[in-house]
């Protein structure tokens, strides 16, 4: 009989991968993830785990109930509001759903996709894993852009909604996305 601890660990072994961008020509704002969790990879949509608070909090700063639309509309509202989607990693091993077991990353070119955006004038992070590594990729260009380092949507990262709320309202700021 194998013990547990014998066992091949398969998951560990498979290199995880982002979505696609979610942008156009009238991006305005980019918001960057780390790297999708399992939920998320699982379902083929950006913050899928039901617990993940992005869609609320986003649907909040937007004006709009995001959560109840179907993904492909959420992402179509996104757009219509000049708000792009994308992680800062390619592809990494992991474990799980935590950023704490992100190993031998390769990152996207947040530079070159910045650079294809002509209306972008902010960048924010979900999550401090996203910020640390995304500020380190973008390097000098980060000074172009307004950037925000927002708390996690994850449920892993256990600030109260009302906290996370305010720092992501922030966003209303200069970049009038509020519904119109």
């Amino acid at each position: 009989m194998n013990s547990p601890a014998f066992l091949p660990d398969h998951a560990a072994d498979a290199r995880k991968r982002c979505f696609d961008p979610v942008v156009d020509a009238n991006t305005r704002l980019l918001i960057l993830g780390s790297l999708p969790g399992e939920k998320s990879l699982a379902h083929s949509q950006y913050y899928a785990h039901p617990q993940n608070k992005f869609w609320m909090l986003l649907g909040e700063v937007l004006g709009v109930e995001l959560k109840s639309l179907p993904y492909v509309e959420r992402l179509a509202t996104l757009l219509a509001h000049g708000v792009g989607l994308w992680d800062v990693v390619a592809q990494a091993q992991r474990t799980g759903s935590l950023d704490s077991n992100i190993r031998a990353r390769d990152d996207n070119d947040l530079v070159a996709l910045a650079a294809s955006l002509p209306q972008l004038q902010t960048i924010a992070f979900n999550g401090g894993t996203a910020a640390k590594l995304g500020i380190k990729v973008l390097g000098e260009h980060a000074q172009r852009y307004r950037i925000v380092s927002l708390p996690s949507s994850s449920p892993a990262y256990t600030l109260a909604y009302a906290q996370k709320l305010q720092a992501w309202l922030s966003l209303r700021g200069q970049q009038e996305l509020a519904a119109r």
